[in-house]
């Protein structure tokens, strides 16, 4: 196989095994409607969901991560060093996003484990905790930052697709499309810190999947389509 079909499969395999393990996570744990939930609902949950619950966040973490491959493979399948820059920053992307979920496995449990086993107090001081890390480590890191050099990484890509001839023009439109759809989100994230921020509902959950399978038909295009010029 040419590396151009190594970064096709690769892109595959990465997003069905994250929409796998995000699967088993919505269902099993309401995300990512959990996120905006209050402390004590989100702890006391997280207890309820014990040890499958932290290795649902683990295989949701490290599912999303094996993007970053395929994302700096991109770059040098395609033939455009152009594209480096954005390989880097789709990798930086994913990395900021690992941090977000990768708490919910070294940081949650222990806040959870207090808020449970503590008296009013300690129930007081895990919330408080649970916010800032959150705040911090969720909404700054993961969902901020992470989401928006997610979105530089798909524009690159599709402004790419609609100025040379390696990649058809629709991944280009459509990957635009997606990008608009998926930055939409970032009202939901910023009315964490600025309520009454205007919220679109619904932007997370459409966004993200929306995006989720543009890459996954950009890697389908890679693996399926011969490594000269697409033809218009």
């Amino acid at each position: 196989m040419t590396l151009r079909r190594i970064t096709g499969v690769l892109f595959i395999a990465a997003v069905a095994a994250f929409a796998v393990a995000a699967g088993v996570l919505s269902a099993t744990f309401d995300w990512p409607d959990i996120l905006r939930q209050p402390a004590a609902t989100v702890l006391a949950r997280y207890t309820a969901g014990g040890r499958p619950l932290v290795w649902t966040w683990f295989a949701t973490a490290w599912t999303y991560a094996l993007l970053a491959v395929p994302m700096m493979l991109l770059a040098t399948a395609l033939r455009r060093p152009t594209l480096a820059l954005a390989g880097t920053v789709g990798g930086a992307s994913v990395l900021l996003s690992l941090i977000g979920f990768l708490r919910w496995v070294f940081v949650v449990p222990q806040l959870a484990a207090s808020w449970t086993t503590g008296d009013q107090a300690t129930r007081l001081a895990a919330e408080a905790a649970w916010t800032a890390q959150h705040q911090f480590g969720g909404a700054l890191l993961g969902e901020h930052l992470g989401q928006i050099l997610a979105i530089a990484w798909s524009v690159s890509v599709s402004v790419v697709a609609l100025r040379g001839d390696v990649l058809p023009r629709w991944i280009g439109w459509t990957g635009l499309a997606v990008s608009a759809l998926y930055l939409l989100n970032q009202g939901d994230v910023l009315a964490t810190a600025m309520p009454g921020f205007p919220v679109w509902d619904a932007a997370g959950s459409v966004g993200g999947s929306a995006w989720i399978l543009w890459v996954a038909a950009l890697g389908g295009i890679l693996l399926l389509r011969p490594d000269r010029a697409i033809t218009r």
